[in-house]
């Protein structure tokens, strides 16, 4: 596999096994992840600590299941702004909306595309008309209710 470049800095072959490791299972010990590439357990912490700094790992996260926290209804929401400049005030309004998990300015038909979670369609309701469309710059959206996630993986280094 040829050498990568982040941020004008080497990632080796090793630094890419190190991650797609823990890419796969994010509580694997470094341990167990130095023994299986034949090297110690510093030289696991060391280039974990490079890959950080770098800005390839933006942190480590735990992983819930909203369905079996009650959160049955995942959908999308095309929004549509009055105008492109009202974009950074709209986000900062948005952010307090604790049902949205993502949030993308896009190119295309709508200048902002969110994911949200709720408890059922009476709160996704609720959601979009007190929360997304009271905030000012919002012109209307466009929501699609997502009906089974099939396919969910961060990027594949193999």
């Amino acid at each position: 596999m040829p050498h990568r470049k982040a941020q004008n800095l080497e990632i080796d072959n090793l630094d890419i096994q190190i991650l797609s490791i823990l890419m796969k299972n994010a509580t694997t010990p470094y341990t167990e992840i130095a023994k299986d590439l034949i090297v110690s357990g510093g030289t696991i912490h060391v280039r974990m600590k490079k890959l950080e700094e770098m800005g390839v790992i933006k942190g480590a996260s735990l992983e819930v299941n909203p369905q079996k926290l009650g959160f049955d209804v995942t959908a999308f929401l095309g929004i549509f702004l009055e105008k492109g400049s009202q974009y950074n005030a709209a986000v900062e309004k948005l952010k307090t909306v604790n049902e949205i998990v993502e949030l993308h300015y896009t190119t295309g038909s709508y200048s902002i595309f969110a994911k949200i979670v709720c408890h059922d369609t009476n709160h996704l309701r609720e959601v979009l008309n007190e929360h997304i469309q009271s905030v000012p710059g919002i012109q209307r959206t466009e929501t699609f209710i997502s009906l089974e996630e099939s396919i969910k993986r961060q990027i594949s280094l193999d």
